[in-house]
């Protein structure tokens, strides 16, 4: 799944192709992924235009322009208004935007050949065509919109965990609270705020890590790198992890998700990019992916094992 740094590479490189152009068509493919019904969703959409992209942890939060008088004279006075598209890939999600030779294409892999790094200037070759499924739409398209000029932005899922979702305000509200703790390289993101995550809890340190209603955005890659670069043990309980270690653990987080968000994210056997390129991110990692290989810092072999139900890779000797 892309993790807080793949998402927001997303999120810029789309910001590019969407913001400002208005939806001129909506076909859903899969009505499971779409919410709310295919036919409320079509009609709320249409006609609009996307005024600006967001992000909250790995959730896409697209702002929709309001209703034109027009519009709204016409449509029942019972119909509700929604405000945001939100987009999440989940597992296997894609998002991919056409505009005649540009392309833009973030998300799971479907074929080994779509690991290979694409230049978005070029046309949509083999190996892109294998990433994303084969030609578009495909047997994974769960939905399509057109926009006003020609670009088409494509939903893909193989299997069908994503979704897309429209919300008012209040229910956007709603979600962020309910599901969303802080998040990396922001101001409520403090060390004050990871010592709260972790005060008097039994669960492992990567288990509390990963729970995006403590702390949004992080997922297994990060996380086995943050600790890492803390010198914390993934299997350490968060009771026992001591103030100093707290304001470790902080500092390597942001500053891993920093550097991780410059180079574009990490990329491994399913994540194409947000130009369908290879994160340059991945040359960086010390732990995530490498285990058996000689850790860097002291030439231990890395361990791999499980935490929290996920793969997890770290230092018996770096890490305490």
């Amino acid at each position: 799944m892309p993790e807080l740094p793949e998402v927001e590479t997303i999120r810029r490189d789309l910001a590019a192709g969407l913001v400002g152009r208005k939806i001129v068509s909506v076909d859903i493919l899969s009505p499971k992924s779409a919410s709310p019904s295919g036919a409320i969703f079509k009609s709320a959409l249409l006609r609009r235009r996307i005024t600006e992209t967001g992000r909250r942890g790995k959730l896409l939060i697209f702002r929709l322009s309001p209703i034109s008088r027009s519009s709204s004279s016409r449509s029942s006075s019972r119909r509700a208004v929604y405000d945001y598209l939100l987009i999440h890939l989940k597992m296997t999600g894609q998002l991919i935007y056409l505009d005649g030779r540009k392309k833009i294409a973030g998300g799971h892999s479907l074929s080994k050949a779509g690991r290979a790094p694409l230049s978005s200037g070029l046309s949509l070759g083999e190996s892109f065509s294998s990433a994303v499924g084969g030609d578009l739409p495909n047997k994974h398209t769960r939905a399509v919109l057109s926009f006003s000029g020609g670009g088409r932005l494509f939903f893909n899922d193989l299997r069908k965990f994503g979704y897309l979702k429209l919300v008012d305000q209040a229910e956007l509200n709603r979600l962020l609270v309910a599901n969303y703790g802080p998040e990396p390289l922001t101001a409520a993101f403090t060390p004050a705020a990871l010592a709260r995550v972790l005060a008097r809890k039994s669960a492992k340190v990567k288990a509390l890590l990963l729970d995006q209603t403590l702390i949004a955005g992080l997922g297994n890659i990060y996380v086995d790198e943050a600790l890492h670069a803390a010198g914390l043990r993934p299997q350490r309980t968060g009771a026992s992890i001591k103030p100093a270690e707290i304001k470790r653990l902080h500092g390597a987080i942001n500053r891993i998700i920093r550097r991780a968000i410059k180079h574009r994210g990490t990329t491994f056997s399913d994540y194409v990019d947000s130009r369908g390129r290879r994160g340059n991110f991945s040359r960086l990692l010390l732990v995530y992916g490498r285990g058996g290989e000689a850790c860097r810092n002291c030439g231990h072999p890395l361990l791999k094992t499980k935490v929290a139900g996920r793969g997890t890779h770290y230092c018996q000797y770096c890490q305490k």
